[in-house]
């Protein structure tokens, strides 16, 4: 029986996730590269090449996210990536939109612990992508930063109910990182740039959790 550790990065196919990605499988993990994003996926999965996979996953859906973990398997580490944010001031913002954000962001985080407590070997490690503005407010932020504020707190419970189970359950809280997601937002005087300088070497801090 293969002895190979096996890994799932949800919102896997770009940013933090791609970056967690390649990190797990140059430690020798088998990784499936779970997104929403199925084309892309498909091509990333290609790119690490044989034996990694990938799979097709809403993490607004419990279904979807049920099936992804059911296609992974039994599991040594999960990084849950998948969120997005939107801009708006309180008094404009609609609801929806507010939904929207916590919806994928909060409750998104949920379900994916939900299974990887369910799915993870002893001796495993989820570890969720949180952020700076989950104890830093900033305006127009409110949906992201609510969101971000709950899932660190989400993880502490995880870690509490977890641990027992042998499963290590730590979030990463970075500050602005250059991804896909916040090509826009890079380009604001004073985000970019040196700005950047200032946030330390945040994959090293996700692959010493992730790996033990």
């Amino acid at each position: 029986m293969s002895t190979q550790r096996s890994a799932l990065v949800v919102g896997g196919a770009s940013g933090i996730g791609w970056a967690s990605a390649r990190g797990l499988a140059a430690q020798g993990y088998r990784v499936t590269i779970a997104d929403r994003n199925a084309e892309l996926a498909a091509a990333r999965a290609a790119e690490l090449g044989a034996p990694h996979t990938w799979v097709v996953i809403e993490v607004t859906d419990e279904a979807s996210v049920a099936a992804a973990f059911e296609q992974a398997g039994e599991l040594d580490a999960v990084v849950s990536c998948a969120g997005f944010s939107t801009f708006g001031l309180i008094v404009d913002m609609p609801v929806d939109d507010f939904r929207a954000v916590v919806d994928c962001c909060l409750t998104g985080s949920f379900i994916v612990a939900k299974y990887a407590g369910q799915r993870l070997r002893e001796g495993g490690s989820l570890v969720c992508i949180s952020s700076l503005n989950g104890r830093q407010p900033a305006i127009g932020m409110s949906a992201y930063s609510a969101a971000k504020a709950g899932l660190s707190m989400l993880t502490e419970v995880a870690a509490l109910e977890l641990g027992p189970k042998g499963i290590r359950v730590n979030a990463v809280a970075p500050g602005f990182v250059h991804t896909p997601l916040t090509e826009g937002a890079a380009l604001i005087p004073g985000v970019g740039g040196a700005h950047l300088k200032r946030y330390p070497d945040i994959m090293s801090h996700v692959m010493k959790l992730a790996t033990g």
